[in-house]
């Protein structure tokens, strides 16, 4: 194989900073040997032969909106061997209203559930968590987090909504509160890898501001998942 090629691809709400975000990591690609390419929109999606031409996608576009051609375009470059990573809102709430990205992605933000109301004071932190990273079994031994302890993030703590194709490698635990209205505690996949046709997924949940993506777990799981999810040399 020749030199490997990555596409970043950033965009949407701009609370996760996606241009911060993203330039956290572009660099490690770099020392990797990988050409870096950027954009700012998700038409090169609908470009087949710009997307035959990709290894791995690196994804931090929150919400916003994708259209049915760019989003197929996405799925058959996964399924022909592209890998796709990314982490938080910027791969696991993007395009709420595309089913196909849903699937192609196996979960789906669905809440951060918030302290208790009278400590709410109507900002972000509100939904800011003290919450223990717990890896599994399986991730133990997958090279993604294998070597990684458990780790503690006071940050948003995603609750996702999500298949049993997905491979899970850590989890986090909702505790029950009074003021919430579910009644006991609700285990969430937090990283997770997914195998869509000869393609490989990575979803990193944590990473919802720049300290959290600095975090050495964190940063470690996202770099080494850039790494796992390249296309591999069987998916040429």
């Amino acid at each position: 194989m020749g030199q490997q090629r990555a596409l970043v691809v950033r965009g949407g709400w701009e609370g996760h900073r996606p241009v911060e975000a993203t330039e956290l990591f572009i660099p490690f690609l770099r020392r990797n040997g990988y050409a870096v390419r950027v954009e700012e929109s998700t038409e090169v999606y609908a470009d087949a032969a710009e997307m035959a031409a990709v290894d791995l996608i690196v994804q931090c576009v929150t919400m916003s909106q994708i259209t049915a051609e760019q989003v197929a375009g996405l799925n058959a470059a996964v399924v022909a061997g592209t890998g796709f990573t990314g982490w938080h809102g910027g791969i696991v709430d993007s395009f709420r209203a595309s089913a196909e990205y849903l699937h192609l992605v196996g979960g789906q933000f669905a809440t951060h559930p918030s302290v208790e109301p009278c400590a709410r004071r109507g900002g972000e932190q509100d939904s800011f968590l003290p919450y223990p990273v717990r890896i599994t079994d399986l991730g133990r031994k997958h090279p993604i987090t294998a070597g990684i302890d458990d780790f503690d993030l006071v940050t948003e703590q995603y609750w996702v909504l999500h298949d049993d194709l997905i491979d899970v490698l850590a989890v986090t635990t909702h505790p029950t509160q009074p003021w919430h209205p579910w009644h006991r505690p609700v285990t969430s996949p937090a990283i997770w890898t997914r195998h869509w046709g000869a393609g490989r997924i990575v979803v990193t949940t944590p990473g919802h501001s720049l300290d959290v993506l600095e975090h050495a777990a964190v940063r470690t799981v996202i770099e080494r998942g850039m790494v796992w999810a390249t296309r591999t040399a069987s998916a040429s």
